[in-house]
């Protein structure tokens, strides 16, 4: 059948021009369709007050593979990252918990709560790494589709022999982080309530959850799987902000043939015979192409794009029932000085090139979660702050700067009512004084800023319930039941519809991972 391309894309975020890459890399003829007037979808920078650039909605570098880095020739293209030098910066109630990457440094400084807990902490983050290492093999590969046939078969044996190959001892952890509550897991470990806030807080990025939820451990282990520049769990900046790795996987996807259209909203996938063989678009054309490779959210996807009549009633249940919610309120900030911590005075400025947060217990974490169960979002939230212009200068004017401000729990929708619009101002006010208490100069400082609501997310994204990984990582929306039993293997109910962004293995952040796995399993469907 000829057809205008082989293969369409659906969304330029960064998992469909890695897919675009690797398809137009093998000498498909690709055309990505992009709704918005810029790719990169989370991945972006922009300019939010003048002479004030930063990524807008995703902003630190750990889980972008390497693989996708080199194969897809990014610094070739202009990409480069530089790893955050410093630790992180706990902010507790006049006082810090400083860890940097002196390991003795670390040590002591988390005897200064608990010597126990300095004597605990290298064992700990060796399993924690141990583990995270052979979960991080199996997110380059399909997963095994539950009940499906060899080839599925295969996979759940080469699973289970990487899994295997782990001692009695981690296969034990590995059950423990699949199934525990992070707080039973961190207080099996540790006493020091700021230590275990400040490692509990990654079990809440981007998951509504309180921290006590089962489950909940294995986040964990989704923020260790990365690496910077060859340097295993390392976190780092692109150059120029989130929207350098779009720009270089765009720039590769064209020198390889591939045709990418922005502000072209795609409104619907055309099927014959329960079979993908195109799209039509908002301004009325009709692409023809051999199969579809969708980086949209899943529920779009096989409830809005597709007649959802298509489905079996067993998979429409199921994903009509898909948790999409990650409680995430976003800000970008302009500074006219750095902010003066209360706690940190006279200790110079490096700990700006780490993360700076709130989240001094688990407790704290837990009323975070549950104010915004009643209320709609915390009033006290827990942030995640990285300052990227004390490393990269083209972000601000001389002497000014710019932070992100990452924060956790906001709902989605919210009670009796109110509305995102309506509150927005009011919620971003309780999060620089947030600051504030820890930084007096902080409100005073801020000359500009970028408010990012769960609703403004879900309206520029796409991404369904404000949900920054395209669905919750639960453990029924993960592996092989991610986004549904029976179709992990990034092959849709459809016959040649393919998931290719977060909602699909392994999961959200910007790894590239999705993307290049479903791109192995369209070649491998193309080449048959």
């Amino acid at each position: 059948m000829k057809t205008d391309t082989d293969v369409i894309v659906i969304g330029a975020g960064h998992n469909g021009l890695t897919c675009a890459g690797y398809l137009a890399r093998a000498g498909l003829r690709v055309t990505v369709l992009e709704a918005r007037d810029v790719v990169g979808g989370a991945a972006v920078t922009e300019e939010f007050h003048p002479g004030f650039r930063n990524s807008v909605y995703s902003y630190s570098v750990s889980l972008l593979h390497p693989k996708v880095i080199r194969e897809l020739e990014l610094n070739k293209h202009g990409l480069e990252i530089m790893e955050r030098p410093a630790g992180t910066l706990s902010l507790l109630d006049n006082d810090h918990l400083l860890l940097t990457r002196d390991d003795a440094q670390a040590q002591a400084e988390i005897a200064r709560f608990s010597k126990r807990d300095a004597e605990n902490i290298e064992q700990f983050e060796n399993e924690i790494s141990e583990v995270a290492l052979a979960l991080r093999a199996m997110a380059t590969e399909a997963p095994p589709n539950l009940g499906g046939g060899l080839r599925d078969l295969i996979g759940l044996l080469k699973s289970g022999n990487r899994l295997r190959k782990l001692s009695a001892r981690h296969q034990g952890i590995l059950v423990e982080l699949m199934t525990r509550s992070l707080g039973d897991y961190l207080d099996m470990w540790f006493e020091g309530e700021a230590l275990k806030g400040v490692l509990g807080l990654e079990g809440v990025i981007g998951n509504f959850a309180e921290p006590y939820q089962a489950g909940t451990a294995y986040v964990l282990l989704h923020h260790a799987f990365g690496e910077v520049n060859g340097r295993t769990g390392a976190w780092g900046i692109a150059r120029g902000g989130m929207g350098a790795i779009s720009e270089s996987m765009a720039a590769f996807a064209r020198s390889r043939g591939a045709t990418i259209e922005t502000g072209t909203p795609v409104q619907e996938i055309i099927t014959e015979n329960e079979r993908a063989v195109g799209v039509t678009t908002a301004d009325g054309r009709t692409i023809t192409a051999r199969c579809v490779a969708a980086n949209i959210h899943p529920q779009t996807l096989l409830t809005r794009l597709l007649d959802p009549g298509l489905l079996e009633d067993g998979d429409r249940r199921r994903i009509e029932a898909y948790r999409s919610h990650s409680a995430t309120f976003r800000m970008n900030v302009a500074l006219s000085e750095l902010p003066q911590f209360t706690s940190m005075a006279g200790r110079g400025e490096d700990h700006f090139m780490g993360a700076i947060e709130v989240s001094p217990s688990l407790q704290y974490i837990e009323d975070a979660y549950m104010d915004a169960r009643q209320h709609g979002w915390s009033r006290k939230p827990v942030i995640s702050m990285q300052v990227p212009s004390t490393q990269d200068s083209s972000l601000a004017p001389e002497g000014c700067h710019v932070a992100s401000l990452f924060c956790q729990h906001f709902q989605r929708h919210l009670p009796d009512d109110q509305d995102w619009d309506s509150v927005r101002d009011q919620v971003a006010d309780q999060v620089i004084d947030t600051i504030d208490q820890y930084a007096p100069n902080f409100k005073a400082s801020v000359v500009g800023r970028q408010i990012k609501t769960p609703l403004d997310i879900e309206r520029d994204l796409g991404m369904v319930g404000g949900d920054i990984f395209h669905g919750a990582l639960h453990l029924d929306q993960f592996y092989s039941m991610r986004p549904l039993p029976g179709h992990a293997s990034y092959k849709m109910p459809v016959q040649g519809v393919y998931l290719c962004g977060s909602g699909a293995h392994p999961g959200g952040g910007v790894s590239g991972l999705p993307g290049h796995n479903a791109a192995r399993e369209i070649l491998r469907e193309h080449r048959a």
